[in-house]
């Protein structure tokens, strides 16, 4: 059965800087690429950051400079450290295994105040 379960978010002002967990079972996380999405209340969910199972790493221009998405294959869990938060971040935050497409875990809030 796969699951995914993101923590890590909270409400903090902006500028701060919060680090997203997602940790997976169920799956063969090594050969995985893993990616972060967010979705903001009214808009489309987006993708944020990806790593591919070699650990290279894409980011939307948004967040370039700003995130860093990791990987522990060992823990099978992927981050998201964000740093410089802006209020635009305030979104739920989900991580997604490429190879499962349609599994989605729970979420994590994060909400930016300026």
């Amino acid at each position: 059965q796969v699951q995914l379960v993101e923590s890590g978010g909270g409400l903090v002002q902006a500028g701060a800087s919060l680090r997203l967990s997602c940790a997976a079972s169920g799956i063969r996380f090594s050969i995985n690429s893993m990616g972060w999405y967010r979705q903001a209340p009214g808009k489309q969910r987006e993708l944020v950051a990806l790593t591919g199972s070699g650990g290279n790493t894409n980011y939307a221009d948004s967040v370039k400079g700003r995130f860093t998405i990791s990987r522990d294959n060992a823990k099978s869990t992927v981050y998201l450290q964000m740093n410089s938060l802006k209020a635009e971040d305030t979104a739920v935050y989900y991580c997604k295994a490429f190879n499962y497409p349609t599994h989605w875990g729970q979420g994590t809030q994060v909400t930016v105040s300026s």
